[in-house]
Parts: C-alpha cells; sequence; structure tokens
C-alpha cells in the first residue's frame, strides 16, 4: 500500500515538473513568451485609484498635518494621554472614527473610540472614547 501512494506522489511531482518545462514557460525551452503571443502588446495596467476622494466619499478626513495635527494630537492627549505615545496610530484610529462619527446610523460611538484607540500597550475606556468623540466634534476634525 505504501509503494502505491509513493508511486502516486512521484508521478504527480514528474507532471508538475514537466508542465513547468514546455514552451511559453519562462524556465523551459521557449524562454518566456509563448509563440501565440510574441506580437502581442502587454495589457495596461489596472487604473489608478483616487484614494483621498474615496476616503472624503466613506467620512474620512484628510491625514492632518502641521498645526492641524498638532491639535488633534493635544485635543486626544487630553482625553487619553497614552494614546498619543504612538502617533501614527493615533491619528489613524481619528481618522477611521470620523467615518463612524460622520455616519448616522452608527450606535455604540464611544465603545467604538475605545476599541479603535486601545492597541500595544495603551488601554482606553468608554468614558475615554466619549472624551474623544467630542474632541474630535470640537475641533472639527471630522468634517469632510
Amino acid at each position: 500500500m505504501n509503494t502505491r501512494i509513493t508511486a502516486v506522489i512521484f508521478a504527480a511531482a514528474a507532471l508538475t515538473l514537466t508542465a513547468c518545462s514546455g514552451p511559453g514557460h519562462a524556465d523551459g525551452p521557449g524562454g518566456g513568451e509563448h509563440a501565440s503571443n510574441a506580437g502581442t502588446p502587454k495589457a495596461s495596467p489596472t487604473p489608478s485609484i483616487d484614494w483621498s476622494a474615496a476616503a472624503k466619499a466613506a467620512g474620512i478626513p484628510p491625514e492632518p498635518t502641521g498645526a492641524e495635527r498638532a491639535e488633534l494630537l493635544r485635543a486626544l492627549a487630553a482625553a487619553n494621554p497614552d494614546i498619543v505615545k504612538y502617533e501614527e496610530k493615533a491619528i489613524d484610529a481619528a481618522r477611521n472614527q470620523c467615518k463612524s462619527l460622520n455616519d448616522t446610523g452608527v450606535t455604540r460611538l464611544d465603545w467604538m473610540a475605545s476599541q479603535r484607540f486601545t492597541y500595544k500597550d495603551v488601554t482606553t475606556t468608554e468614558a475615554q472614547g466619549k472624551q474623544i468623540n467630542e474632541a474630535l466634534r470640537g475641533i472639527g476634525f471630522c468634517k469632510v
């Protein structure tokens, strides 16, 4: 019985190897392009996506810079000083929380903020989540 299983495995391996070495395969005798595809132009790459427009449509503000970034980090630190230890995570969490704040059908916003701003060694309570939401609204960060 074991010899049959071994024979099947070797046969499958041999078929796989022979399938890879035929014409049109990069490592086979054909060298890459199949003869019928030799003059065919390559397909154009996928059209680029305007991520900023997609984010805006989803209710996510652009990444803040300069004074706006400093103001956002100060507002977040007032709610929970630990969350700004990781500035990039805090900025990303704030932008994502804005999506929820801008969506009128979302419930448990304070809990969602507490989850978004809990990462690594930082824990955010639901009460702090409420303060974060008030801060995001108060500074107008979530307006897109």
